[in-house]
């Protein structure tokens, strides 16, 4: 009964129950099945809410633990895995991002069709797994509920997707469980290695850190295995162009969902696994990935530039901006990662809003090509002012959440003073002109060019749900913007476990 008086299991019952209300609703019953997806993303919405100011007063008191709201039940004795929950604050933003997104996500698929109830069944599922990687401390749970979270998309892109959907859902799928295979044996590593010779064997991510127990020659073989496990979800280089085909297929708050939550399990996992458990192998390594991810900023950014269809555009953004996720964490202060996670929030954020835009565009238009839309500022403002929002954002223009993010990392990766990590920082800068130049492009055709289909101008602005799904993004785009401090007093301290393992592995050049 100990674990039902955590606020934290909540997030993973509330989708469930919100599940099975929709098993429950009749095919024909519309209203029903909206007023059990809308209750179930306004609980978890509230219970984000509820679980900040918890962690803010928790906190304030002046409880430093790792981890806070923990709770352990033994599951599966042979191997003691355990239902181990705990957050710190990078998990309680990620849990406030992903309940925003899914929120959004339900409203902007107010017109779901065919088969509502069974998209928001299979949506509500992956959102179960969503929520539960990021409370777990349990390798074994998180491995799970991050499947969880990776099986729902193959059918979600397969069966309600567009355009080459079938090949898209698959290559997805294909790719993302080659990258679980990887984790999976990584993860097996880790177990067989969590704790001292003569001691009993644990999953728990805290213990193992303790622990301190993965024999460095061990490490150069799982830290490979966990960093591109997690990394291929991340859209790492040369393990990406999964992500620009599922992103054009899949409908619009698929690509919300798993753009703007999904990709951050692959950074999360990143961090919280790979270079917490592997500190030493993430020292002497970490140049490789550093070569593999700042490649990714740059060539995201090039790529976008030379697109027409906007959801490849966003897509190609999206290698670019997790590239950035994944290069800041690779530089081990405190400042480059607190910009990981501002990007990661900035990005799921922006990234949801520019899907939303975008599906309710193609809804009416029935094209996503740029080349075939102009004039869009005139014929629908509202939607026009959300597209613009979004753009600025992704641009990093002050007072956004971009900015913020952007400049953490960027300031964070120049503290490093040799000139390997300088030349590196200066390369991924160059990312920030780029981005303003496909944005800007895009913004001036879509939007202000003229109009090239005579139909577009009988088409109708945003309807209720749609501007209450894009309102939503757009104001905590620019609440981040306006207050990152609020985030970062919440996340900074979560990295000081994983910034002095690191220093106690290799302190020489920490």
């Amino acid at each position: 009964m100990e674990l039902f008086n955590n606020i934290l299991i909540y997030f993973v019952i509330v989708p469930l129950l919100t599940l099975g209300g929709l098993a429950l609703c009749s095919n024909r019953g519309i209203k029903a099945i909206r007023t059990v997806a809308v209750v179930g993303a306004s609980v978890l919405m509230v219970l984000a809410v509820m679980l900040v100011k918890m962690f803010l007063d928790i906190r304030g008191a002046g409880d430093t633990s790792e981890m806070i709201l923990r709770s352990d039940v033994l599951w599966y004795a042979p191997f003691n895995v355990h239902l181990a929950l705990g957050v710190d604050g990078v998990s309680v933003v990620m849990i406030l991002l992903s309940a925003f997104i899914v929120f959004a996500g339900v409203f902007a698929s107010w017109k779901m069709n065919p088969m509502p109830r069974q998209f928001f069944m299979w949506f509500f599922l992956l959102s179960t797994g969503v929520f539960g990687f990021f409370i777990s401390i349990d390798l074994f749970t998180m491995f799970m509920f991050y499947e969880v979270a990776l099986i729902p998309m193959y059918l979600l892109i397969g069966v309600w997707g567009s355009g080459n959907k079938n090949y898209s859902a698959m290559k997805l799928t294909l790719m993302l469980m080659g990258g679980s295979a990887f984790l999976m044996l990584g993860l097996i590593g880790i177990y067989f290695h969590s704790a001292p010779e003569g001691q009993p064997l644990t999953m728990n991510i805290l213990d193992i850190a303790h622990n301190d127990a993965i024999p460095h020659g061990w490490q150069y073989l799982l830290f490979p295995l966990t960093f591109v496990g997690f990394g291929v979800l991340g859209a790492m280089f040369p393990f990406h162009t999964w992500s620009p085909d599922g992103h054009a297929s899949a409908p619009t708050a698929v690509s919300m969902l798993h753009a703007g939550v999904l990709m951050k399990l692959g950074g999360y996992g990143c961090f919280r696994i790979a270079i917490y458990l592997m500190p030493f192998a993430a020292n002497q390594l970490a140049w490789i990935f550093l070569l593999l991810t700042g490649f990714s900023i740059v060539y995201g950014a090039l790529s976008a530039c030379v697109q027409t269809d906007l959801k490849y555009i966003n897509a190609y953004s999206s290698v670019s901006h997790c590239g950035m996720v994944l290069f800041a964490i690779l530089m081990f202060n405190t400042t480059a990662m607190t910009g990981a996670v501002l990007q990661m929030l900035s990005h799921g954020l922006m990234t949801a809003l520019f899907f939303a835009l975008i599906g309710m565009i193609y809804g009416r238009t029935h094209t996503r090509d740029i080349r075939d839309m102009g004039g869009m500022m005139h014929i629908m403002p509202y939607l026009g002012v959300g597209y613009v929002i979004a753009g600025l954002a992704s641009l990093g223009l002050p007072g956004l959440s971009g900015f913020a993010a952007e400049m953490t990392i960027f300031f964070g990766s120049f503290q490093h003073t040799d000139m390997f990590h300088r030349v590196l920082t200066i390369m991924a800068t160059t990312s920030i002109v780029v981005t303003a130049v496909y944005i800007l492009r895009v913004v001036a055709k879509l939007l202000f060019g003229e109009v090239q289909d005579e139909h577009h101008r009988t088409l109708t602005d945003a309807s209720w749900e749609e501007r209450l799904s894009t309102a939503t993004l757009i104001l905590a785009v620019a609440a981040i913007g306006c207050f990152p401090n609020f985030f970062i007093n919440i996340i900074i301290s979560s990295f000081n476990p994983v910034v002095e393992a690191l220093k106690a592995a290799l302190p020489s050049i920490m």
